[in-house]
């Protein structure tokens, strides 16, 4: 069978776990090709992944015949020109969050795979990890009735940079960890939200509040699906005790409670009667089966011609309920899911 063959475009930290991926996990692709606009950037992941093509612009690597499929992992402001150029170019895309900007970029982009032909995906891979999936079959399944209400939850350890202060440029926790938990929720209710309310606090850098007033590193959304779900998130920054992803469900007839805390199962009970255990450290390590699972499955559905598992569509609506869980945040009231897509266009 042939192999996808994939340019990387983005050789930072989260551009490499990619890399990795493709470098010989992935059946049915192969990287041939790295491009970052940053010679230091491109000569680190050469060291470490030896492929044919480097580029620093990545329209020089669209116009390479032997290249398939880009990945698309550089700051969000970028992605729309990108994937545009690359639909264009006849190449199959997979694009990280956020997708872009604006719900109009989000349209502008889909438009543009859809009227060349290539395939878009999304990356959210909460959806390809053996845990939420095993909570999206049973939920399948009917084993826990209707499903009632949904929770999920991302706590992050990292210390925030200097440009995260500023939430209307990174939407603060809301958009760096909770738009995972807004595509784990849609996913699970298989509705739209509706509607949603947020509420967000600074207590882990008071000394950046008179700087930065509308920084929050703490935050509590509610969310009322179009189907009824009920659903909640809990998202935060900085929290230092690890990574912590999880989500429940709860439905008429029982309970599905997915991920842990746990880095593994071993536990040691001390003589002062206390329980110990080792938390998830990172991001990283908790989902590294799944981004090879995700690379796996847009491969697969370029060779065998089917629709991404993670569309654009999906892509657009994470980042239309992050700009409301910001807007409600910032105006403290709830917001309408319409009023923020009526705004983006």
């Amino acid at each position: 069978m042939k192999k996808v063959r994939v340019c990387l475009i983005g050789c930072g930290r989260a551009g490499m776990i990619h890399a990795r991926s493709y470098a010989g996990k992935v059946k049915h692709a192969e990287l041939i090709a790295l491009c970052d606009p940053f010679e230091e950037n491109l000569k680190l992941a050469g060291e470490e992944i030896d492929v044919p093509y480097t580029y620093t612009d990545y329209k020089e690597a669209l116009q390479n015949p032997e290249i398939d499929a880009v990945i698309v992992v550089t700051p969000t402001k970028f992605h729309h020109d990108i994937v545009i150029a690359a639909a264009k170019a006849g190449k199959h895309i997979f694009c990280e969050k956020p997708m872009a900007e604006s719900a109009k970029e989000c349209d502008e982009m889909i438009e543009a795979c859809k009227a060349n032909g290539v395939k878009l995906q999304l990356g959210f891979m909460r959806r390809f990890d053996r845990n939420f999936r095993r909570g999206k079959d049973l939920i399948e399944s009917g084993i826990i009735g209707q499903v009632t209400s949904l929770r999920s939850n991302t706590h992050g350890p990292s210390e925030p940079k200097e440009w995260m202060f500023d939430v209307r440029n990174s939407y603060g926790p809301i958009g760096e960890v909770n738009s995972h938990d807004f595509d784990t929720l849609r996913w699970y209710a298989g509705s739209e939200v509706k509607s949603l309310y947020a509420v967000g606090h600074n207590f882990r850098s008071p000394e950046m509040a008179e700087k930065y007033p509308e920084y929050y590193d703490t935050c509590q959304t509610i969310l009322e699906f179009e189907n009824g779900i009920v659903g909640t998130i809990s998202g935060a920054q900085y929290v230092k005790y690890g990574y912590d992803s999880r989500a429940e469900i709860l439905g008429t007839e029982g309970i599905i409670k997915v991920g842990s805390q746990h880095a593994d199962q071993v536990e040691v009970t001390v003589s002062d009667q206390k329980n110990l255990s080792d938390s998830v450290v990172s991001w990283r390590t908790l989902f590294a089966d799944a981004y090879i699972a995700e690379a796996n499955a847009f491969a697969d559905c370029i060779i065998l011609d089917e629709e991404p598992p993670v569309s654009g569509h999906d892509g657009k609506m994470a980042l239309m309920l992050v700009k409301a869980g910001l807007k409600s945040i910032l105006e403290k009231r709830p917001v309408q899911i319409s009023e923020v897509e009526g705004e983006e266009e």
